[in-house]
């Protein structure tokens, strides 16, 4: 997002992935044989064009997202907007900060999940210290520093190899995934929002479709090879228990993260009086922008979460009221959680050993 998570730049546990390559797999993030090095070839075709069209389409989803967000806010009245900000009362504030920190505690369980599946020992609530600080560096600044550099550099100062925290970023990453593609079927199947662009009709057929490979692949590490093999790394996957627990807990993340701005938007009414936009409407939204966010590369997704949610409930909710809400979920989910993490990253780094290798508790 970034509207959350993280984002995959690449921010279902376990979900989705297919057998190792050979008997010899080793655990989560166990470094494979040298392979021979190949030689270059250059690319060709598609292989050559592709980073070219990426850029062109990631340039056309920022200036669509733009140009979207000076069409529907070109008139809209900050002064209306500072009035509900006012507006908001104790009580409302106060919920949507505990949700927020209610989400940021469940995505730093992921890396409880890699915890157990690599086996290291570092203990648990250093762990979840550092995942918090990686995950809210993640939502600022973009997975590449956050989720991934900031995970490097504070696990390897606490003993892990870079192998092992690769592990540890992967499982994170798809945990998170899996609710969302968990909540999206589920969505489109019985709850589908009006997506710009989608046919009508099609979206029970996609819903289907991202239910049923979710489902084929929760069989596959529940009943087959529990190994993954990507090029020099194995990975360990779940059996089919913590698969449905990674599953759970992402679901209940990105259900939160909808929480908070339900909350903030409040029992609003929408612009003509009537009554404001559901819970499935706010999280149909989330869930969009997510993607969005992924596909644009924008750290925070900035301006990118604020058009998704103009282009699909602009119509129902106030404009103040929107961009008000969207306001304070930011400094509730954003902001507020950096400054945290910020404090916490110091006090890592200050109790950090001089020897990495000292940070590990003795095998018992």
């Amino acid at each position: 997002m970034s509207a959350g998570p993280p984002r995959l730049a690449t921010d279902a546990a376990g979900l989705g992935a297919g057998p190792a390559s050979s008997g010899q797999a080793r655990a989560l993030g166990s470094p494979g044989a040298p392979e021979p090095a190949a030689a270059a070839t250059p690319r060709r075709g598609w292989a050559a064009a592709w980073p070219w069209i990426a850029r062109t389409l990631t340039a056309a989803l920022l200036l669509g997202a733009a140009g979207l967000l000076w069409r529907q806010l070109r008139g809209l009245d900050t002064a209306e907007v500072w009035r509900t900000l006012q507006g908001q009362d104790g009580a409302t504030l106060a919920l949507a900060a505990a949700l927020a920190a209610a989400s940021h505690a469940v995505v730093a369980s992921y890396d409880l999940v890699g915890r157990h599946l690599s086996g290291h020992r570092l203990p648990r609530a250093r762990v979840l210290a550092t995942a918090f600080v990686s995950y809210a560096m993640n939502l600022n600044l973009g997975a590449l520093v956050g989720g991934i550099g900031f995970r490097l550099r504070l696990y390897t100062r606490q003993g892990l190899r870079p192998a092992t925290v690769t592990g540890i970023v992967a499982t994170s990453m798809l945990s998170n995934w899996s609710g969302w593609v968990l909540l999206a079927g589920l969505l489109l199947v019985f709850a589908a929002p009006a997506v710009p662009g989608l046919p009508a009709g099609a979206a029970p057929w996609l819903g289907g479709l991202l239910l049923a490979a979710l489902a084929a692949a929760w069989l596959h590490v529940a009943t087959g090879e529990r190994r993954l093999a990507l090029r020099t790394l194995r990975l360990r996957l779940p059996g089919g228990r913590l698969a449905l627990l990674q599953l759970g807990l992402s679901s209940l993340n990105w259900t939160l993260m909808a929480g908070v701005i339900a909350v903030l938007l409040g029992a609003g009414l929408d612009a003509t009086g009537g009554p404001g936009p559901g819970f499935t409407a706010v999280l149909g939204a989330l869930l969009v922008a997510a993607v969005a966010g992924v596909l644009t590369h924008v750290p925070a997704g900035l301006g990118v979460l604020e058009a998704v949610f103009v282009a699909l409930l602009g119509g129902t909710v106030p404009p103040a009221t929107l961009v008000a809400a969207l306001l304070l979920y930011r400094a509730f989910y954003y902001l507020a959680p950096l400054l945290l993490a910020a404090v916490v990253y110091l006090v890592l780094e200050a109790r950090a050993p001089e020897d990495p290798s000292a940070a590990l508790p003795p095998r018992g």
